[in-house]
């Protein structure tokens, strides 16, 4: 097998597994608020939040990192990582337990993330880098799609806790089958340097950030409380790119923006982001929650739309972009999800499984059209001693939008309903607890939540068209080494 091919097999299994357990819990979620001991609303939500937040938090520094040690390294660390996070979830014995133990999994995903683009972009030439980057960034979206249904099915047949278990068996092959296939393509070409300023003002930002709109919308601190936490958070990050502007070797690498293409791609990435990244968050409690109490299999199934048609337009956009460029394949993917988006704001609350299979197909298609040429098209306008950067820039973007996504709807929702209410819902209390009138507030809340997502994707529309090419001379990767 080419050497190229060994690369992509690796690492679509490393972001598929890492991309499936961003929501393979999201699905069990009610079951281990029932199960767990000493599990809360807001344990449950910092079970997905801490994930999602680590990830976001370590990406660009992990970028960094793997310019200066080495992407191959960093990466096959991450698989090891990942795998031991994985084996511990399973033996959580409380939700803080879980929630822990959840971060050494986002240290792992965070390798993952990180590396594996640089990596495939390294090994493909630039003709064949959309086909490839298309099929491993799919499997970014397909995962998380992918992983409603499987913690369907595991948590209805076998239990909760396998759904971290069955990780480990894969995720000990990988890793050794990584180590055994995998080499360094590019030498690194940094000192060693860690942006210690830089990394404690965007951690403490995002994380503040999140803290106050969670605790606060679940009422475990005062509103002055929480709307204080969300400003800190704010001004960290702004010092935050103050700090990176002066910085000699920045985790964060402004002058890339410079360069219109990765700016417009890096924009509309962040931007997409913000809309989907609470859409199966939403979409699980719309089917687990009231009126309809559907069981976690049945849940998932209601979800094979969006995947099946992600996985299909996916590759053949990445690979149509490498023969007839990006522009085309960004503006429609983004213009079908947001008539997906539109169409599910209207949802009745009891829609069949032919009711809303259209509108999912529609938001799975436009992802799958939008995604690898938006990603291709980043990697490609950046020099190869930058792409560990660039690569942890796109992947921080994404991560960071959808983990603030799930703080605006929980935002929307505690202006529409009870706290009581929130609580049930998150909590999977059965039918009888939860009042008549919640399926309707919730159900307004839901419609709301897809409406602001429509607008953030034609928003999206603005930095992709704009976007020139060719890149400024200064950032063209004059020699690619392919």
């Amino acid at each position: 097998m080419q050497y190229k091919w060994k690369v992509l097999s690796n690492t679509t299994v490393a972001t598929l597994m890492a991309a499936i357990d961003t929501n393979i819990v999201l699905i069990s979620l009610p079951t281990i608020g029932r199960e767990l001991p000493g599990t809360t609303a807001t344990t449950l939500l910092w079970i997905l939040l801490g994930y999602s937040l680590l990830t976001a938090v370590v990406l660009l520094n992990f970028g960094r990192l793997s310019d200066m040690f080495g992407r191959v390294r960093l990466y096959i660390l991450g698989f090891a990582i990942f795998t031991l996070g994985s084996l511990l979830c399973g033996f959580s014995q409380t939700g803080l337990e879980l929630v822990l133990f959840r971060l050494v999994q986002a240290i792992g995903a965070g390798f993952l993330f990180s590396n594996s683009a640089a990596i495939i972009t390294d090994a493909f030439p630039p003709n064949e880098r959309g086909r490839a980057l298309g099929i491993n960034q799919v499997s970014i979206v397909v995962g998380a799609v992918a992983g409603l249904i499987l913690g369907g099915i595991i948590t209805s047949t076998i239990g909760w806790r396998w759904i971290f278990f069955v990780n480990v068996p894969i995720g000990v092959l990988a890793t050794l089958r990584a180590r055994a296939d995998l080499h360094e393509l590019v030498k690194p070409a940094e000192k060693p340097h860690i942006d210690y300023l830089g990394n404690l003002c965007f951690a403490f930002g995002l994380t503040l950030i999140l803290l106050g709109v969670t605790l606060g919308a679940l009422e475990d601190v005062s509103a002055a409380e929480a709307f204080g936490m969300v400003v800190l958070g704010v001004a960290l990050l702004g010092a935050f790119v103050y700090v990176e502007s002066r910085e000699a070797a920045p985790m964060l690498d402004l002058s890339l923006f410079r360069n219109r293409e990765f700016s417009g791609s890096a924009v509309s990435m962040l931007l997409n982001a913000l809309a989907r990244g609470a859409f199966t968050f939403v979409l699980v409690f719309y089917l687990q929650g009231p009126p309809r109490f559907l069981s976690p299999f049945t849940a998932g199934l209601f979800l094979i739309p969006v995947s099946a048609s992600l996985a299909t337009f996916g590759p053949i956009s990445g690979w149509l972009s490498d023969r007839y460029g990006p522009r085309w394949f960004l503006v429609s993917g983004l213009v079908v999800s947001a008539a997906g988006f539109l169409w599910l704001s209207t949802i009745s609350a009891n829609e069949s499984f032919v009711a809303l299979a259209p509108p999912l197909i529609l938001v799975g298609s436009g992802m799958g059209l939008f995604a690898s040429p938006n990603r291709a098209a980043m990697m490609s306008a950046v020099p190869p001693g930058r792409r560990g950067v660039a690569s942890g820039i796109g992947t921080t973007f994404l991560n960071a939008g959808s983990t603030v996504s799930l703080g605006i709807t929980l935002i929307v929702l505690a202006q529409v309903l009870p706290h009581a209410a929130i609580l049930a819902i998150f909590l999977g209390s059965p039918s009888q607890v939860i009042g008549p009138g919640v399926a309707s507030g919730f159900l307004e809340a839901i419609h709301i939540i897809f409406l602001a997502s429509a607008v953030l994707i034609l928003s999206a529309l603005v930095p992709s068209i704009l976007r020139s090419r060719p890149p400024p001379a200064s950032l063209t990767p004059a020699a690619d080494g392919d």
